[in-house]
C-alpha cells in the first residue's frame, strides 16, 4: 500500500509545504444541518468526537420535521463542545416551500412576525446558553417566501423585485435586535451566492441591518467553495463592510455524504477558505448527515471528521496534482510546531501518488521522520466502522528538507491520514492492522435461479442526487419467493480466519420488507458451513450498510454463496439488493489488542509530547503533569466488557475516565471496563507530578465484570403495556410493546446487583415509528422512555429509529444501582411543546417507548 520507493506509476504529487503557514486551524467543515435530533441522538460522544462546530436546525416546536428542536438540542450540543446553533426561524412552518398561513402576503408576514417574536422570547429564557444562538430569519428566500410559487409573498421573485423581501428583512432584523440587543442574525441564506446578494448588502448597509454572519448554500461542487468565498470577500472589500464570519450552511450531495474520499475534497476547500459550513440534510435527522449509525456508532465519514477535528496548530499550503478540481486527489494539512507533528488528510482519487513534505525543519523533526499512514474506508451510509486502519509505519530520511512518501493502490472512496513526527529513536514499526483484503462486486458474481436484476447506475459525478456505491451498480433477486443464489468466486492467499462483510440494503418501507423487517439470506462456503444473515435496513433503496461474519478458508479458490433458500435453515423473507462482498484476513489480529499511541491523542492541561523516551511503542510518549490529560477516541464492536490497558513508563499515577465516568486509578495490569458499542471517549488524567504515558490498548473482555440479562417478558406490565410474540427477531420471540401513552402503561423489571455502584443498562429495543413526510426527507421518529431506578426521578432516554419494529438494536445507559434487588420502571408520554401544554399535530412526537426485548445489567468497572 505505501512504500518509500516503488515502481508503480505515479499519478501526481500532493505537496505539503510546512514552511507556508496559511493561518490557525479553523475546523469549520464539521457543521451539520438537522444533524441532531435531541439529547442522546446522536450521543454526546458522537457529537464531541466529530468536533461539530455549528448546527443549523429548526425553530423550537417547528413542524418541518420530527425532532431537531433548537432549544432542546442547544444545551447538550454546547456541553459536547459545540459553538453555535443557527435557528431556521422559517422551519416553524410545515412544508417546503413553507406553508405560512394567510390570504395575502401582508397577512402571511404578520403571522411570521408574531412567530419570530415568540421564538426570541423563548431564547431570552436560556441564560448563558443564549450566546450560542444565531437567528436565521429567512431560508432560501428567492425560491420560497419571496419566490414565484403558490406559497410565496406575492408570486414575484426577489430576483425580479426585491422590495418586499428587503423590507421584511429590515423589519424582522430590527424586531429581533429590539427584543434581544445582543442577538446575532445570519443571512441572506440563499441557495447560492447570487449576484443579487450585492443589492441585499447595499440595502442592509444603508438601513443598518447587515447580518452578523453571512450565510448561503453551496449545493454545487467543492471547487466552487473557494471561488464563491473569494468572490464574497472581494464584494466586502468593494462595499467597505466586514470581514464578517461566513457559514455555508448547506453543502454536499447524497453522492458525497458518507464517502470519506469525496468529503475530504469539500473539507479541504472549506478549511482553506477559513469559513464554517454545515453538511446538507437530504435524509434523516439525528445522524449527523449520514455520519452516525444508530446513536453512537461512527461510519467512515465520522472517523474522517474525527481525524480532521484533531488537527492542531496552523494549516499549511497543500498543492494538489490538479488544484481545485473535483474528483481528483485533494488534501488538507496542519503543522503543530509545539507538538512537533504534521498531519495530512487526503483522498478523492484512486491509483498512486507521492506525498511530498517540503521545508521539513530539522530543528523540529531531526534528520529522520516517523510516518504513520492510516486509511479511513467507506463503510456505507448506515454501516458502522471501526477506527481507521493502520496501513504502515515508516522511518524515512529527511533529504534537502524534504520527505517523500509513495502511496500505491489508493481507493477513491477512502480518505487517508499521514502523521509526520520525529523519528530515529528506535520506534518499532507496527504491522498493518489488517492483512490481505479484497472486494468482490455483486454484478461480477454469478447468479443462479430466478428474480435476478442488475440495478443502477446510482450516484455519480454527473448524478449527485443519488447515493454512492462501490461501482454505482448492484444486484437484486434475493427476496420472498425467490430461489436465487448469488455466487462469489474468491481466492485467498493462505489458510486462516477471514472477515466477511456483505454490503447490502433493504428499503424499510418496501412492501416485501414490511412483513418481517430485516431481509434474511443464507451464506455458505463451498456448499457447507451454512448460516443465516440479516441484511441491513435503510431509509431508501441503495442506502448501504454491511452485515458481518467470519469464515475459515484454506489458501486458494472458494465459492461464497448468498441464497434465498437453504435446505437446512429456511427461506428468505423480504427484498434485498447487494453491492459487494469484502474479505479481510485478520487471522493474526482476531485477539490482538487495538493500539492507540498517546503521542497522537488529544492533549490538555499542560500535557506534552516527548520523542526522546527509549522503550516507547511508537515515536514518542506523552508526559502528563498533575491534571494533564490525554484523550483517546476508542472503538468497541459491542456493548460490554473490554480489557483496557494504560501502558506507562516509570512510576507515575493517574485516573481513568470512560464516557464521563471515573472508573478508577490507572493500573499496571489490564482493567475490565464497560465500553459502549461504537465510540468511547477515554481520558487519562495525571494525579502525580509526572506520568509518562505510552499508549492505550483494548482487548476482548475476560468475563470479569458481572452481567445479567433480563427478558422484558419476565417483568410486570401494567395498563396497555403487554407481552407480544409478534416480533420474531426478539430474543425468544417475545418482547414488550405498548409502553407509554401515560404512566399507567408501564414495564417494571427487577434486576440484581452484586454490589452498589455504577452499572450499564444495555436495552435491546426496536423502533419503527415514522411520521408523515412533506417532501424528500424520510421522517423517522425517535421514541423515548422515562426510566426510573428504585422509584427515583426518571431519566429520559431517546431511542433512534431501527427502521422496523422487528429490527432490534442495543442502547446502553449508565445508572446507579443498590446492592441486591433493584426495580427499573419504563414509562413514556407524549411531550408537549416548549410552552408546556400545546401539542404537535403531525405525529412528530411519539407518546410511546420503544418495543423492549431485554435489559442487560453490567458493572461499569
Amino acid at each position: 500500500m505505501a512504500t518509500a520507493a516503488s515502481a508503480a506509476p505515479v499519478s501526481g504529487n500532493l505537496t505539503i509545504d510546512l514552511g507556508a503557514d496559511t493561518g490557525p486551524f479553523h475546523g469549520g467543515a464539521s457543521g451539520t444541518l438537522y444533524g441532531l435530533y435531541g439529547d442522546g441522538v446522536p450521543s454526546r460522544n458522537a457529537v464531541e468526537g466529530m468536533y461539530v462546530r455549528t448546527v443549523s436546525t429548526k425553530a423550537q416546536d417547528g413542524t418541518q420535521h420530527p425532532g431537531a428542536d433548537a432549544l432542546e438540542i442547544l444545551r447538550p450540543f454546547v456541553e459536547a463542545g459545540g459553538q453555535d446553533v443557527y435557528v431556521y426561524m422559517t422551519d416553524i412552518y410545515r412544508g417546503f416551500p413553507y406553508e405560512w398561513p394567510g390570504a395575502t402576503g401582508a397577512e402571511r408576514l404578520a403571522d411570521f412576525t408574531a412567530r419570530v417574536r415568540r421564538q426570541v422570547d423563548q431564547v431570552l429564557t436560556l441564560g448563558a446558553y443564549k450566546s450560542h444562538v444565531v437567528y436565521v430569519p429567512f431560508n432560501e428566500p428567492e425560491g420560497n417566501m419571496f419566490g414565484t410559487g403558490e406559497w410565496s409573498y406575492d408570486q414575484v421573485s426577489w430576483h425580479t423585485d426585491p422590495g418586499h423581501y428587503f423590507t421584511a428583512w429590515r423589519d424582522i432584523h430590527r424586531l429581533i435586535k429590539e427584543l434581544d440587543p445582543g442577538a446575532r442574525i445570519a443571512g441572506p441564506n440563499t441557495c447560492l451566492l447570487y449576484d443579487e446578494v450585492r443589492d441585499f448588502l447595499e440595502f442592509a448597509q444603508v438601513e443598518d441591518v447587515l447580518p452578523d454572519v453571512i450565510t448561503w448554500h453551496e449545493l454545487s461542487t467543492p471547487d466552487e467553495i473557494r471561488t464563491s468565498v473569494a468572490k464574497y470577500r472581494a464584494l466586502e472589500r468593494e462595499l467597505g463592510i466586514g470581514p464578517l464570519p461566513v457559514n455555508l450552511n448547506e453543502y454536499a450531495h447524497n453522492y458525497h455524504l458518507s464517502v470519506p474520499g469525496q468529503m475530504i475534497q469539500w473539507i479541504a476547500a472549506i478549511e482553506e477558505s477559513k469559513v464554517d459550513a454545515d453538511m446538507a440534510y437530504w435524509n434523516i435527522d439525528g445522524n449527523l448527515n449520514d455520519s452516525v449509525v444508530e446513536a453512537n456508532k461512527g461510519n467512515g465519514q465520522w472517523w474522517l471528521f474525527n481525524a480532521y477535528g484533531q488537527f492542531t496548530g496552523n494549516t499549511v499550503q497543500v498543492t494538489a496534482p490538479h488544484p481545485n478540481v473535483q474528483y481528483t486527489l485533494q488534501g488538507v494539512a496542519a503543522f503543530d510546531r509545539a507538538k512537533r507533528q504534521a498531519r495530512v488528510l487526503l483522498g478523492g482519487a484512486g491509483g498512486s501518488a507521492d506525498v511530498v513534505f517540503e521545508h521539513v525543519d530539522p530543528e523540529v523533526f531531526g534528520t529522520t521522520v516517523h510516518v504513520r499512514l492510516l486509511e479511513i474506508p467507506w463503510t456505507g451510509q448506515v454501516g458502522s466502522s471501526a477506527q481507521p486502519l493502520r496501513l504502515a509505519d515508516h522511518e524515512l530520511p529527511v533529504m534537502d528538507a524534504k520527505v517523500t512518501l509513495r502511496l500505491t493502490d489508493l481507493e477513491a472512496m477512502s480518505a487517508y491520514q499521514v502523521i509526520l513526527s520525529p523519528g530515529g529513536n528506535g520506534a518499532v514499526a507496527l504491522p498493518p492492522s489488517v492483512g490481505w483484503r479484497r472486494s468482490y462486486q455483486a454484478e461480477d458474481a454469478a447468479y443462479i435461479g430466478d428474480g435476478h436484476s442488475l440495478n443502477g447506475p446510482e450516484g455519480s459525478a454527473s448524478d449527485v442526487d443519488k447515493f454512492a456505491g462501490s461501482t454505482g451498480y448492484h444486484v437484486g433477486g434475493l427476496r420472498t419467493g425467490s430461489d436465487g443464489v448469488l455466487v462469489f468466486s474468491v481466492e485467498v492467499p493462505r489458510d486462516g480466519t477471514y472477515d466477511v462483510s456483505v454490503f447490502a440494503n433493504s428499503y424499510n418501507l418496501a412492501d416485501a420488507v414490511g412483513e418481517q423487517g430485516p431481509t434474511n439470506v443464507f451464506l455458505r462456503v463451498d456448499g457447507g458451513d451454512p448460516r443465516e444473515l440479516r441484511l441491513p435496513l435503510g431509509y431508501k433503496w441503495a442506502v448501504w450498510g454491511h452485515t458481518d461474519t467470519r469464515v475459515e478458508l484454506t489458501a486458494g479458490a472458494h465459492t461464497i454463496t448468498l441464497a434465498a433458500q437453504d435446505h437446512d435453515l429456511g427461506v428468505t423473507r423480504g427484498d434485498a439488493v447487494v453491492d459487494r462482498l469484502d474479505l479481510a484476513l485478520r487471522d493474526d489480529q482476531v485477539t490482538a489488542p487495538a493500539l492507540y499511541d498517546a503521542e497522537f491523542a488529544v492533549l490538555g492541561g499542560g500535557a506534552r509530547v516527548d520523542y526522546g523516551q527509549l522503550g516507547a511503542s511508537g515515536p514518542g510518549v506523552v508526559v502528563l503533569p498533575r491534571g494533564g490529560t490525554a484523550t483517546f477516541w476508542v472503538h468497541a464492536a459491542e456493548d460490554g466488557e473490554a480489557a483496557v490497558s494504560v501502558d506507562r513508563i516509570g512510576p507515575g499515577e493517574g485516573e481513568l475516565t470512560i464516557n464521563g465516568e471515573n472508573v478508577g486509578i490507572v493500573e499496571r495490569s489490564p482493567a475490565p471496563l464497560f465500553l459502549v458499542s461504537g465510540i468511547n471517549k477515554v481520558t487519562v488524567t495525571g494525579t502525580s507530578d509526572q506520568l509518562v504515558l505510552d499508549r492505550l490498548r483494548t482487548e476482548p473482555g475476560r468475563g470479569l465484570l458481572p452481567a445479567s440479562t433480563h427478558p422484558a417478558e419476565e417483568g410486570t406490565t401494567t395498563g396497555g403495556a403487554r407481552v407480544t410474540g409478534a416480533h420474531t427477531f426478539a430474543t425468544g420471540g417475545k418482547a414488550v410493546e405498548g409502553i407509554g401513552g401515560g404512566p399507567a402503561n408501564a414495564l417494571t423489571l427487577t434486576v440484581a446487583a452484586e454490589r452498589a455502584g455504577r452499572h450499564a443498562l444495555t436495552i435491546r429495543y426496536s423502533n419503527g415509528e415514522q411520521a408523515p413526510a412533506t417532501h424528500y426527507n424520510p421522517d423517522p421518529v425517535c421514541r423515548h422512555a422515562d426510566i426510573a431506578v428504585n422509584g427515583s426521578a426518571p431519566r429520559r432516554v431517546l431511542f433512534p429509529t431501527t427502521f422496523h419494529f422487528n429490527n432490534f438494536h442495543d442502547l446502553s445507559v449508565p445508572v446507579t444501582l443498590d446492592q441486591g434487588a433493584n426495580t427499573l420502571t419504563f414509562t413514556a408520554d407524549e411531550l408537549p411543546d416548549h410552552d408546556g401544554h400545546s401539542r404537535n399535530q403531525y405525529g412528530q412526537r411519539s407518546a410511546y417507548a420503544p418495543v423492549i426485548d431485554t435489559v442487560t445489567v453490567t458493572r461499569l468497572a
